[in-house]
């Protein structure tokens, strides 16, 4: 094998707006989004080993080995390189150390999964194409793809349909507050918005955009309403994804440092940059 150690970053994203334009006959939403990356990550480790065995060591996120997005990462690209013929797979232990909060909206469980299976794949020798990794990560999780295709981009469908775009890098205070909200419950409030006007990926900074989430969010959490207000003094801020956490956007790192020091304390907040090439990319084109 040609190494020992893969090092690999799971960086989050940013969901600078969302829309739900529709509803499909399989019951899924039609969204719009833009994604970003930021340069704020978990990492995972890839070690060989002799023993042809398969270990995942997670000291962080305490969840269960089997209900571990990394490990139904691993388990899928095993059992697609068995589809190939492919059964003499050098054992690997993943190490995943978190960094990103969970149930945040940043995509972290998302990008654990995606990072595992583009590492693998280059740990085993690249057997699979992009498009084979892209279609095994929306197995997952439907934000796992955007992490495999590794460029910010306006995208469509469930969220899965890429139109590369550069948007501006700005720098973000991104900031969680302490509350787990439910994406189920976020799906079915009935003034979820779900009927947006489409735009384009050509024209999405020329329209008004927003998160639908977000009124439903603060509606459900006066805390995230409450952030949001205190945010607002600062900078433009939005939810991301389905929550919890709000971002703030900043032209240089000190105006965002500023502000970040008027935050509540015991509200977990940092200061990451947008990235418009995904880390997880940079890293392995280096």
């Amino acid at each position: 094998m040609a190494v020992n150690t893969l090092t690999l970053p799971a960086p989050a994203k940013l969901n600078l707006f969302l829309h739900i334009v529709g509803r499909r006959p399989d019951g899924y939403h039609n969204l719009q989004t833009v994604f970003q990356f930021l340069d704020y990550a978990d990492t995972l480790k890839f070690h060989s080993n002799n023993e042809s065995k398969f270990n995942l060591v997670d000291q962080s996120s305490h969840i269960p080995n089997q209900e571990n997005l990394v490990w139904k990462a691993l388990i899928k690209l095993h059992n697609a390189y068995h589809s190939k013929g492919i059964t003499q797979l050098p054992g690997c232990t993943i190490e995943l150390i978190k960094k990103l909060p969970q149930g945040a909206g940043l995509g972290g469980g998302s990008s654990d999964a995606a990072t595992t299976l583009v590492g693998l794949n280059r740990f085993w020798g690249s057997r699979l194409t992009l498009s084979e990794l892209q279609s095994l990560g929306t197995e997952l999780g439907a934000d796992v793809p955007v992490f495999i295709h590794g460029h910010a981009c306006f995208a469509e469908g469930i969220g899965n349909i890429f139109t590369d775009i550069s948007p501006p890098n700005r720098w973000y205070l991104i900031v969680k507050p302490d509350v787990s909200i439910s994406t189920a419950a976020l799906f079915s409030h009935p003034q979820l918005q779900r009927d947006c006007a489409p735009i384009t990926a050509d024209n999405w900074q020329n329209k008004p955009t927003t998160n639908v989430f977000e009124p439903v969010a603060c509606d459900l959490h006066p805390e995230v309403a409450m952030l949001r207000r205190a945010l607002l003094e600062y900078a433009p801020t939005r939810l991301t994804g389905s929550g919890a956490c709000l971002f703030s956007a900043f032209e240089t790192r000190q105006a965002a440092k500023e502000a970040q020091q008027h935050i509540s304390e015991g509200v977990r907040s940092f200061i990451a940059h947008g990235q418009n090439r995904s880390p997880l990319i940079q890293t392995l084109t280096q």
